[in-house]
């Protein structure tokens, strides 16, 4: 239960706020002094602290002072009887949260105290949030022991605290966003916002008011003033994901941004001033296009100060097992299931194959494989890895995801076809499928399997 801290020197109200608030499901303490507080403070963290503007001695000033200064994590709400408005603005902005004039009403006391309670939660969970933003964007989280991926997070952690443009290129699929937010993690940045769009994703006027933001009026359906991202991101990063693929009107402003350090939002003559970071990515080679005047040469040298190239999976074999235990770890979690092992054909299949979708593909395969699994282990047929060139007669489970299949429906179908493939001997079967014999008898029963 929440804990509150009352603090006034007129001993009737801390009882009467005593029991209303502990009769609210609080634990109550409180103090009759500023020196009582601070003993009490030393003793026990607390949720809330009440505390009134006049007290012998010292003032509530003194205890905001204090709680900010030793638990900055702890909400303030100011009492004062004389109306004060110069001290109750003082009191708000050394941290306290909110503050009520005497005499006050019971319903309006609870209301604040919940009030402040619920914004000490949405804090918490913010906190909370980032931490575990910072834990899964730290570079040395980044999986892989190849060469390539070795050299390229050395590379990350040089360049993360210094101020320049990035571009990061390599394959669709390939992890250029995992590399933007571990520099933009590792940065002086990372307090701030990593706002990412896909520069491929919507037209010209709406990819520029999301960039720019406008003003109302400026295009039909511009029904009010809007911010755009690159003010979304000030102080922080903002990942243009495909940037190959913004049209040339758009590269001159992109290229005016960089410039001048301000936007112009869509519709407006003011300009505003941002200071962002600003990482881009594409799967095109841009001196290519650069050289087919189909991109901006000054642009490109602006975006292009440090460059960071993601080799492809298949380019590095020793990364793709650590990778696929990584996702299986992910995935027994998300779909809360006991953890689960790879056999070792499984890894020899997964190491062998092509992975023309690179990580993103090696992670959807590890995810429909263990929502699929009903054993808790993964073989080579869990998979469902496909031959990129061979001819198929027989349903997939790429072809039950292409058709909306449910994840009951695709496992229907493997324990079908499986049994086919091995004209229903129900042992051999089971052995294949990495599950016992009695589990497949349920699996047939409660699927209506029949031979035909």
């Amino acid at each position: 239960m929440p804990s509150i801290l009352i603090v006034d020197d007129d001993q009737i109200l801390c009882s009467t706020l005593t029991k209303l608030l502990s009769g609210h499901g609080y634990d109550v303490a409180a103090a009759g002094s500023a020196e009582e507080a601070d003993k009490l403070l030393g003793q026990t963290i607390y949720d809330l602290v009440v505390t009134d503007l006049r007290l012998p001695g010292r003032s509530g000033i003194d205890i905001i002072k204090n709680v900010k200064a030793t638990m900055p994590d702890t909400e303030l709400v100011m009492l004062t009887g004389h109306g004060s408005i110069d001290s109750a603005v003082e009191a708000m902005k050394l941290g306290a949260g909110d503050y009520l004039t005497k005499p006050f009403q019971d319903e309006e006391l609870l209301l604040v105290i919940e009030k402040a309670l619920h914004q000490q939660k949405l804090k918490n969970e913010l906190k909370h949030l980032k931490r575990a933003f910072a834990e899964t964007f730290n570079v040395d989280n980044i999986i892989g022991t190849s060469p390539a991926i070795k050299k390229i997070v050395d590379i990350v952690k040089q360049i993360a605290p210094q101020d320049i443009s990035v571009l990061i290129t390599g394959g669709s699929g390939t992890g250029k966003e995992l590399f933007a937010k571990a520099i933009h993690n590792n940065s002086p940045r990372a307090e701030c916002k990593f706002v990412a769009i896909n520069c491929s994703a919507m037209p010209d006027l709406l990819l520029e008011s999301e960039l720019f933001g406008h003003v109302k009026g400026a295009f039909t359906s511009a029904a009010a003033n809007k911010k755009g991202l690159f003010e979304e991101a000030d102080g922080g990063t903002i990942f243009l994901d495909e940037v190959g693929d913004m049209s040339p009107s758009l590269q001159a402003k992109l290229l005016r941004v960089l410039q001048e350090e301000e936007i112009r939002p869509v519709g407006s003559n003011q300009t505003n001033r941002i200071n962002v970071r600003v990482i881009a990515a594409t799967n095109k080679a841009l001196e290519s296009l650069v050289a087919q005047n189909r991109f901006r040469e000054d642009l490109y040298y602006r975006l292009n100060v440090i460059s960071l190239k993601i080799p492809p999976l298949a380019e590095r074999c020793e990364d793709i097992v650590p990778l696929a235990h990584h996702f299986l770890r992910k995935y027994c979690r998300h779909f809360k299931k006991t953890d689960m092992t790879l056999t070792q054909a499984a890894c020899d299949k997964l190491v062998t194959h092509n992975w023309p979708g690179n990580v993103r593909e090696l992670e959807n395969t590890i995810k429909r494989a263990v929502a699929l699994s009903i054993s808790d282990t993964i073989d080579v047929a869990n998979l469902f890895l496909m031959e990129p060139v061979r001819m198929r007669t027989t349903t997939t489970a790429g072809d039950s995801i292409a058709r909306g299949l449910s994840l009951a429906e695709m496992q229907q179908q493997h324990i079908l076809r499986s049994l086919k493939e091995n004209n229903w001997n129900y042992s051999l079967t089971a052995s294949k499928l990495g599950i016992g014999r009695t589990t497949l008898w349920r699996k047939v029963k409660k699927f209506n399997l029949a031979k035909s």
